[in-house]
């Protein structure tokens, strides 16, 4: 008896696992030149994916990653529920996308998505033209995931370099290797490991896809959310230009737990008397900013241990639900 293969669809964007190169040796100047394979010429060069699922595709954009922001994301999202939603036979759908803001990306479908199945974001940090590259393989094992049941339920997920991160966790660490996406300390969840085979160790806790209420179905835009970091004798120029601006949102990124030059701290305060909601972040790349009484009283929110970010994408999500304080920080503790 012959056992149907899993049905995978995969969704090209462009970015560096699609980009041609010059030369075997160029890893820099494919993303200046901007040509990239479609995403069925990605599939081609990759024939061994036929014995693990029977894959459909498509190209939603193609370009690097620098040129996706809400709008894609939106336009991602709505796909994404569209082709799992209601009686759909795909198993899950894979992803490619430039590394420079994957996370972002990913952590937004993770957020929006509303499926139990599987979704995976991969990339990859050398172009397929150049020697040596992990397009081909990454690629391999974003269907790979996608296709096993044992990825449901988990949320968004990415994998690189064959490490399988949660999409709220992981973060660009590096500008060119390969190990470049990583959790900090929380550590990834497993491995489509060099045997064929898809193994977890652990899972996601905080609430995901199916369990968050935001719904983006047919929004054309997003509540306007600014980061403005802060840094040793910063002032409150850029965050009262920033204020001005009249954002719907602000994430400020400080220094540790969450602390801020004195004229920076002020200016964030006089966002807050504005009425704009804003979130205390860190440029630390691990670890929480906790609430205090101070903090508090001022009418801050915190961003626990998302990076800013990531912080930015919440707020501007939880922003489509409400903007009750109350609302807004309970969703940096249950997202």
């Amino acid at each position: 008896m012959t056992t149907a293969k899993p049905q995978v669809h995969v969704i090209g964007t462009g970015g560096s696992i699609a980009g041609i190169g010059p030369d075997r040796l160029d890893y820099i100047l494919y993303s200046e030149i901007g040509d990239h394979l479609t995403i069925r010429q990605s599939l081609e060069r990759v024939p061994e994916i036929d014995g693990i699922a029977s894959v459909t595709s498509e190209d939603l954009v193609s370009v690097g990653s620098t040129a996706i922001g809400p709008s894609e994301w939106l336009a991602l999202s709505g796909r994404i529920n569209g082709l799992l939603g209601g009686d759909s036979a795909l198993s899950g759908v894979a992803v490619t996308h430039g590394t420079a803001t994957l996370e972002e990306t990913s952590y937004f479908l993770h957020l929006t998505v509303k499926t139990d199945k599987p979704v995976v974001v991969t990339g990859a940090m050398r172009p397929p033209t150049a020697i040596s590259t992990d397009a081909d393989l990454n690629l391999l094992d974003a269907v790979r995931i996608a296709a096993t049941p044992h990825a449901g339920g988990m949320g968004v997920l990415t994998v690189l370099n064959n490490e399988i991160h949660s999409a709220r966790d992981v973060s660009k660490a590096n500008t060119f290797r390969v190990e470049t996406f990583r959790p900090n300390e929380l550590g990834f969840l497993g491995y489509a490991d060099s045997d064929g085979q898809v193994v977890f160790y652990r899972a996601p806790l905080r609430k995901h896809t199916t369990a968050t209420p935001f719904d983006v179905a047919g929004r054309d835009s997003l509540p306007r959310v600014e980061i403005v970091y802060s840094y040793a004798g910063a002032d409150g120029a850029l965050l009262d230009a920033a204020r001005q601006m009249r954002p719907d949102g602000l994430v400020v990124a400080g220094f540790g737990g969450g602390t801020f030059p004195p004229d920076f701290l002020a200016a964030a305060g006089r966002a807050v008397d504005d009425g704009i909601p804003v979130v205390l972040a860190s440029r630390s790349t691990a670890g929480r900013v906790v609430n205090t009484p101070r903090k508090e009283q001022q009418g801050f929110l915190v961003s626990d241990n998302l990076l800013p970010q990531k912080a930015r994408i919440l707020l501007m999500l939880a922003l489509t639900v409400g903007n009750d304080r109350q609302w807004l920080q309970q969703a940096f503790l249950e997202y």
